[in-house]
């Protein structure tokens, strides 16, 4: 009987989730969606994967500390590699922080202390991780599963041994190239909804429960997650992976 009625309250506070976040989405449905720039990429390649290996080793970290004192597995580290590009993922949070910097004949990834609005910005730092990492990301858990290296020697392994994203320097940046649009934080609330949202992906006694980002809702994609999946594995190069 218990059981029953905690399935039966999981769907309701999905429901209650989604009309408190209703102002939200309204007031975001009057704004452009975010398209990748893919011409930035050999711009800022070398950067992300800098940031992806750290965020990779941060978050292995943090999970140890969190199952301590059980050990995390290697099927555990490979899940955080498989979604750290993947923005409807928690593990890709970090993207949301970073504001791409005109500087010269440069573009610098600079941190935020707030998460912004996914914009084109957001998309193309996305889409380069996805591009750098690529089927890379079970051999990048497998060597900090195994070798459990310091920060420095993942990053040097993944950005230069195993994907060669900082093998070279990134070329100057064109003088005409369009500007990218100004970082703009998120609301507390906002972004307090969107982490619960995706906390509650596939959550048990909530059958069906679909997850959909703020680009999915904006484009009103519901109901057709393979279309949309075709469209990210069109994005990224690469088809999708199962799970191990």
């Amino acid at each position: 009987m218990a059981e029953s009625s905690k399935e039966l309250l999981l769907p309701l506070l999905y429901i209650l989730v989604l009309v408190s976040w209703m102002p939200i989405l309204s007031h975001s449905a009057k704004k452009q969606v975010g398209v990748a720039r893919k011409e930035d990429i050999p711009y800022i390649k070398c950067q992300v994967c800098e940031k992806l290996s750290s965020q990779l080793y941060d978050q292995v970290q943090a999970k140890q500390s969190a199952i301590s004192p059980k050990k995390i597995s290697e099927y555990e580290i490979i899940e955080i590699a498989e979604n750290l590009c993947n923005l409807k993922k928690q593990e890709a949070d970090w993207i949301l922080k970073i504001d791409i910097v005109e500087k010269g004949d440069k573009l610098e990834l600079v941190e935020q202390e707030s998460e912004g609005e996914c914009n084109s910005e957001c998309k193309t730092i996305e889409r380069a991780c996805q591009e750098v990492l690529g089927y890379s990301d079970t051999d990048a858990a497998e060597y900090l599963y195994k070798k459990k290296p310091k920060l420095s020697s993942l990053v040097n392994f993944i950005c230069k041994d195993l994907t060669e994203a900082c093998s070279s320097k990134p070329p100057p940046v064109p003088k005409d190239r369009t500007p990218g649009e100004p970082f703009v934080p998120k609301s507390a609330k906002e972004a307090e909804m969107e982490k619960l949202m995706k906390s509650m992906e596939g959550m048990p006694g909530a059958p069906g429960m679909k997850m959909y980002s703020r680009e999915d809702l904006m484009n009103q994609k519901f109901g057709n997650e393979d279309e949309d999946d075709d469209d990210d594995d069109d994005e990224a190069g690469f088809p999708s992976k199962g799970k191990f």
